[in-house]
This record gives structure tokens, C-alpha cells and sequence, in this order.
């Protein structure tokens, strides 16, 4: 798993240039499964049969883009101006280095020096208008032999293994999810199932939309990263999860409301397992799951990693709760199935 997950997590794919993933996975899947083709919209569609068909179909969906930028404008003195590709907070980027454009040339996010500065402007967060990736270029012709307007431009983190079982890296939201989507594929199924690899997730789940008209499910489950809690100085009543505390299991967000009676099954069914669990506790976000209204209805199950430092460089995650999540999406599918039988 873990040389799995640092593969996907060294790929780079804002929404709209997801090929590179999209190229790895299918050339994973192609081995694994039954049926394996792309949309329009670059979703990755993976069929894999299993002991029983259900009375409607099983879909799995984890995406493949990451948060990042496009260059939208070049200054005349070679400086990239950019635009945010998903949510990031401006304030995590500050001399962070950067891969753009095909080529993935360096470079570093920069904003105004600071004696150049008011005191009243070094009191609050820089807006994302403010910044720009110095790539080293002379001037704006010089920096345009090597970018052009729209490219992408990635965080450049490398990925490691670190302390109590803990793993670094950009883009672990959701390259976690996607790797224990092909986990999953790996096992033998009790029930058919659709693996949805999407586009777009992070600007609006833009591909599940697609994706939910082109199956029409009748269970999904979001396999996702969510934002870990347990950091210094939150109040443990702010934490909506945390990491070491097993599987993160959704109620309510900003796009879904889930299926209690799925809830209930899945979540008796992890008990029984022992296989550790928690309830994510907010409600903010959403995921590809709201994209199940585009159907003919579909019951829907939030599932998620926890997460720490998400939509930065560098998140964090705990081995121990990916393989929970693992176990947990096995487990949808059986209960999702015997509901659907």
C-alpha cells in the first residue's frame, strides 16, 4: 500500500489534467478488472465481476485531481500570476516550491518583499492575487519559452515515511482513496462493482456528476480524504476526526445527506469486524457522494481517511487508518449488495 499511495501521490493532475493519473490507474486496472474505459469528462470507468449481480448497480468513486493553480497571466518581468484550481488557503503557500507546466520547471510562490511592505499589510493573510511563482526568468519573453497561459502549476513535495506509521506527501486527498480503490480490485468481490475514478472532484464534483447519469447506481460510496482535527491548539470540540481513530464515517455535508439505514449496516458490520471507526462531526465540504441527485436515487455512504493539513503541500496520514478505510469499503459492498440483492 504504501508504495502504492506514493506513486499516485508524485503523480500531478488539477482538475482538468488528469491524465497522468488517469494513465497509471488504468494501467493498473486493465490487469484487475473486467471492463475498463473513459468518459468525456476523463472520468475512469473500471468494471470488475464479482460472486452475485445486484438488482442495480455498486459504485465506488475516489478522484483523481488535487488542488493547484493555472497560470493565468505572465508580468513583464517573468513573474507567473495565478489562479487557484480548488480551495487552498493563501496562507500555506509562501515560498513553497512549485512544478509548471508540462515540462514541470521549478519554481518557488513569492509575493512582495517584506521592507516593501506597510505594517498594516504584514498584519493579515496575502490574497492569492498577490502572489506569483518565480520561475527565474528574465522577463516576460523568456518566461514564455517555457510557459504558457493555462498551464498547471503543482505543489513539489516529496513523499516519506515518517514517525508512528505516518506518511507525507501532496495530493493525499484523494490519491489515498484511489489507492484503496485498487486495493479493492485486487480481491475477489461479493458482488459486481463499478470503480469510478473521477475528474474535477475538487472544483464541483464535476465528473461524479457524469459518472452517476452514465451508471445510475443504486449505492455509492465516496471513498475520500477528509480535513484530521487533531492538531495543536484545536479545541477538541472543533475536531470533526482524528488520526490513530480508524475510518471516517460521514452523516451530513454541504452536498449529501446519507442513508441511515446503510449507515447503520456498514457500521454494526465494522463492529463486529473490529475494524476501528469514527464519525466525522462536521459538516463542512462535500464530496463526489452529491452527485448521487443525478440519478434515479441511489442510498449513499461517506467514507473518508483522516487527513491532516489537507489542501497543503504536505498532508499527513496514519497507515493504520488507510488499511481501516480498506476494510470498510469491503464491507460497503457486501452490506450494499445484501440490500440490493
Amino acid at each position: 500500500m504504501i508504495e502504492l499511495i506514493r506513486d499516485l501521490s508524485m503523480l500531478d493532475g488539477v482538475p482538468g489534467f488528469e491524465g497522468e493519473v488517469r494513465n497509471y490507474i488504468r494501467a493498473r486496472a486493465e490487469k484487475l478488472c473486467d471492463q475498463v474505459s473513459v468518459d468525456s469528462q476523463g472520468n475512469l470507468f473500471a468494471f470488475k465481476k464479482g460472486n452475485r449481480t445486484p438488482a442495480r448497480p455498486i459504485m465506488l468513486t475516489a478522484h483523481m485531481d488535487e488542488v493547484g493553480f493555472l497560470v493565468n497571466s505572465i508580468t513583464e518581468d517573468g513573474m507567473l500570476k495565478i489562479l487557484a484550481s480548488g480551495s487552498i488557503d493563501p496562507r500555506v503557500l509562501i515560498g513553497r516550491k512549485m512544478k509548471v507546466g508540462k515540462s514541470k520547471l521549478p519554481g518557488v510562490i513569492s509575493l512582495k518583499a517584506k521592507h516593501l511592505t506597510k505594517p498594516d499589510e504584514r498584519k493579515k493573510a496575502p490574497e492569492l492575487k498577490s502572489l506569483y511563482i518565480d520561475i527565474g526568468a528574465s522577463g516576460r519573453e523568456d518566461a514564455l519559452k517555457y510557459v504558457s497561459i493555462g498551464d498547471m502549476a503543482v505543489f513539489d513535495s516529496e513523499f516519506a515515511l515518517f514517525g508512528n506509521d505516518c506518511i507525507k506527501g501532496k495530493a493525499l486527498d484523494d490519491r489515498i482513496g484511489c489507492a484503496i480503490l485498487l486495493k479493492l480490485m485486487e480481491q475477489e468481490l461479493g458482488y459486481d462493482t463499478w470503480f469510478v475514478f473521477t475528474a474535477a472532484e475538487e472544483i464541483g464534483a464535476r465528473g461524479a456528476i457524469n459518472a452517476v447519469q452514465h451508471i445510475d447506481p443504486g449505492f455509492i460510496a465516496a471513498v475520500d480524504s477528509t480535513g484530521a482535527g487533531d492538531t495543536a491548539d484545536t479545541p477538541e470540540h472543533l475536531r470533526s476526526c482524528a488520526m490513530r481513530h480508524g475510518a471516517v464515517i460521514s452523516l451530513i455535508d454541504r452536498g449529501t445527506v446519507f442513508n441511515r439505514a446503510l449507515r447503520e449496516k456498514v457500521t454494526a458490520e465494522l463492529d463486529r469486524q473490529c475494524i476501528k471507526w469514527q464519525y466525522r462531526t462536521r459538516s463542512e465540504g462535500a464530496t463526489d457522494a452529491m452527485a448521487h441527485i443525478y440519478g434515479t436515487g441511489a442510498k449513499v455512504f461517506g467514507l473518508s481517511t483522516p487527513v491532516r493539513y489537507i489542501h497543503c503541500a504536505s498532508s499527513v496520514a496514519y497507515l493504520p487508518d488507510i488499511e481501516a478505510v480498506l476494510k470498510a469499503a469491503g464491507v460497503f459492498i457486501e452490506e450494499a449488495g445484501d440490500m440490493n440483492a
